[in-house]
């Protein structure tokens, strides 16, 4: 199985590349922080990231995901990885868990994702969400996070630039159909 990983600052179009690329029967995962955000917030908690056991809760979800995730064809796309957890995690100026640790060294002896990673370039803006409360200068700083850790991890980034939502899922799917 090649599993792929989408990643690049919030709100730059991840979501609907990934939804680009179901259309097109690719197997896809959604990002497990984003469904950690939603279900503490159905509960009552508004701000879920503030959480000292967060991105452990947010490294398991994507343990589970990928373990079992879809296994129709040959090739899944997820949405963030355990190294964008990392990356929030020195983001945020938290400590890097055991979990989180042990984590990325699973998906990285195991060699678990491509070491292609399709690195997401921002539209231009970041619409807020009840999840995503980060301007877009500060998204462009986080990003910048992204970068440094995937690459501190060996992976090799595939830009996918801004523009045209069709063009974009192109993009990616000239990449892991390859």
């Amino acid at each position: 199985m090649q599993r792929y990983v989408l990643t690049g600052t919030p709100g730059a179009g991840k979501t609907s590349i990934l939804r680009g690329l179901a259309e097109l029967g690719y197997a896809v995962v959604e990002e497990a922080a984003t469904a950690v955000i939603a279900r503490a917030q159905a509960l009552g908690e508004a701000e879920p990231w503030t959480r000292a056991d967060f991105v452990d809760e947010v490294v398991e979800l994507q343990r589970e995901r990928q373990l079992d995730g879809p296994v129709t064809g040959t090739v899944q796309v997820f949405d963030r990885s355990p190294v964008c957890t990392h990356a929030l995690a020195t983001y945020l100026g938290r400590p890097v868990s055991r979990a989180l640790t042990a984590e990325i060294e699973r998906i990285t002896t195991g060699g678990i994702y491509e070491r292609q990673v399709l690195f997401v370039r921002p539209l231009g803006f970041c619409e807020p969400t009840s999840a995503r409360r980060i301007s877009f200068q500060e998204s462009l700083v986080f990003e910048e996070f992204h970068e440094q850790t995937y690459r501190a991890f060996g992976y090799e980034l595939i830009d996918i630039p801004a523009g045209d939502l069709a063009d974009r899922v192109a993009a990616v799917r000239s990449v892991i159909s390859g």
